[in-house]
């Protein structure tokens, strides 16, 4: 969710993307690599050379604040787990971008989101 007047963007992610819930296109490869640092894909139709994917690669040259909501499966709480840090991406259509956050998960969120990853 993009709030323009606050510069802010809004991710809200779900982990488990089970085949009866999501459809192919909206599978996105969404996993935390460690308690700091989050892989995220965008939607389908962003480019790296997009406005979109320019606000995400261009964070520190124009100020864009990116906060992270996660939860495991659909119908849980979403989790905040804080703002994000560009730190790399790769590909287009979608892009798939590394963020570190500004403070680690909680340890029990990170097995959880591990495990998911595992499956």
């Amino acid at each position: 969710m993009w709030i323009e007047s606050s510069n802010t963007e809004i991710f809200f992610v779900t982990l488990d993307k089970s085949e009866k819930t999501f459809s192919p296109s909206t599978r996105y490869e969404d996993f935390a690599l460690s308690p700091t640092r989050f892989h995220w894909q965008s939607q389908s139709t962003t480019s790296e050379n997009s406005p979109t994917g320019q606000r995400y690669t261009r964070q520190r040259e124009n100020g864009a604040s990116f906060l992270l909501f996660v939860r495991s499966k659909p119908g849980a709480p979403f989790l905040f787990l804080g703002p994000l840090r560009y730190v790399s991406h790769s590909g287009s259509r979608p892009m798939s971008i590394y963020w570190d956050l500004d403070h680690p998960m909680p340890a029990w969120f990170f097995e959880i989101c591990a495990s998911l990853r595992a499956a």
